[in-house]
């Protein structure tokens, strides 16, 4: 039995709701699945109602928030949180807000360079309320201007490029502290994705959050090599931190992420599950 502790639904950026979600993840037989969407936690009332139908799935609520590490931004996973948490929830919608200005200024840039693409196309397709970069992506890619989302990415969305804003995101100390006022873990979550896999750098980035409270690490992801995994696992054992992971599956959004399995390389035990939920069992008697 495997687990998916990383999706996204029509709630951020995915395109299956949270209901087909757990629908999907009873025909994979998952033994358990967090919906972990990017900076709202609207989709867990359908995910933890609908859970109900499946007995055999442990559903964990969560969410991925967006923190600011010097110049880049990196991603916490809060995992087993009681959504509707005030600090929380306050947060968020901060965030939100933020995403709002920037998506602005996003279809602004994208209009000035002779692209056809409004905001209010990009929140009709969004349909929750975290639109983001992938829905500019997939109106660019229904319009014909690139191939695919990825290339639209690369070539217009991503940073450095000419569509590209920054955003104001809190501080990793301020969104591990919400995670935790919400009764949840704080997970960084793909670290490799962040440092380009050097050891050095995670290690230096990891001791920082460790410092600010970090509970634990992503270690199994779909795009991480066996020995990136293993460099994860060793960090984590370094810093008494437990391991999570997950597929980050967004639906047709990405292609070639599928949920449990990834990119058909992963397959993460249902002990990891078990082992993340005795930490936060510990942790909420005061014992970890």
């Amino acid at each position: 039995m495997i687990i998916d502790l990383h999706t996204h639904s029509t709630a951020s950026d995915g395109t299956s709701s949270p209901a087909e979600l757990l629908a999907l993840a009873n025909e994979r037989n998952l033994g358990a699945l967090a919906l972990t969407d990017h900076d709202t936690t609207s989709g867990l009332p359908e995910f933890l109602n609908e859970s109900v139908k499946y007995p055999g799935i442990k559903a964990v609520p969560g969410v991925e928030v967006s923190v600011k590490h010097y110049d880049f931004s990196i991603h916490v996973l809060g995992l087993f949180i009681g959504h509707g948490a005030d600090a929380l929830e306050k947060m968020l919608c901060e965030i939100r807000k933020g995403r709002d200005a920037r998506n602005d200024l996003i279809a602004l840039k994208l209009q000035k360079q002779g692209y056809d693409i409004t905001i209010e196309e990009v929140k009709a397709i969004a349909g929750g309320d975290c639109p983001g970069r992938p829905h500019f992506a997939r109106i660019l890619v229904q319009k014909g201007y690139f191939a695919t989302m990825q290339e639209a990415f690369d070539k217009s969305l991503k940073r450095g490029k000419s569509g590209y804003c920054k955003r104001e995101l809190p501080m990793p100390a301020d969104a591990i502290d919400a995670i935790h006022k919400a009764g949840g873990l704080a997970i960084w979550a793909h670290p490799m994705s962040f440092t380009d896999g050097d050891r050095k750098t995670i290690n230096k980035i990891l001791k920082f959050l460790v410092g600010k409270g970090l509970d634990g690490i992503e270690a199994y992801y779909p795009l991480f090599s066996t020995e990136q995994t293993k460099c994860l696992l060793e960090l984590a054992t370094k810093y008494s931190l437990t391991v999570s992971g997950g597929s980050d599956f967004h639906g047709v959004n990405m292609k070639n992420i599928d949920m449990g399995t990834g990119d058909g390389s992963l397959s993460i035990p249902f002990s990891v599950y078990e082992n993340l939920k005795a930490y936060h069992e510990r942790k909420a008697s005061g014992l970890s």
